[in-house]
């Protein structure tokens, strides 16, 4: 098993209607990526999607990605794309049910927000994850 420090939050920083089929699509063909921007997906009815096995990298934070998981809910921006929590009940559900699943299998994995990696100039995942860790009885 990887060695796993952190558990990262994101928002794909589109619509909550964008479908997962394109954003992966945008990952390979526009960027180039052979490997997914995050290990779970999840879409605005709370359906979860495993992107990439756990005990490989993806491609959530540069320079961090060997040692982190990523997860990231569809949404995360208004529509004059800036930053917005927009998560729904059913996202908020599937986010605490695959953190409480990722911190029994890391324990002592940090879970931080894209946002709060050093040199990280985006509003990702447009919400403080160590608030909203707090609020819902996970920190």
């Amino acid at each position: 098993m990887r060695k796993v420090d952190n558990i990262v939050m994101h928002c794909t920083a589109t619509a909550q209607s964008a479908k997962v089929e394109s954003i992966v699509n945008y990952w390979r063909n526009n960027l180039k990526w052979k490997n997914p921007g995050y290990h779970f997906i999840i879409e605005a009815d709370g359906k979860v999607h495993n992107l990439q096995s756990i005990e490989k990298p993806s491609n959530g934070v540069r320079g961090h990605n060997s040692k982190s998981i990523h997860v990231s809910y569809i949404g995360g921006i208004d529509g004059d794309g800036k930053g917005l929590d927009n998560r729904t009940p059913e996202q908020k559900e599937s986010q605490i049910w695959i953190l409480k699943k990722l911190k029994s299998k890391f324990p002592s994995a940090k879970i931080l927000g894209h946002r709060d990696f050093p040199g990280v100039k985006k509003e990702c995942p447009s919400f403080d994850v160590k608030s909203w860790l707090e609020e819902v009885g996970l920190e």
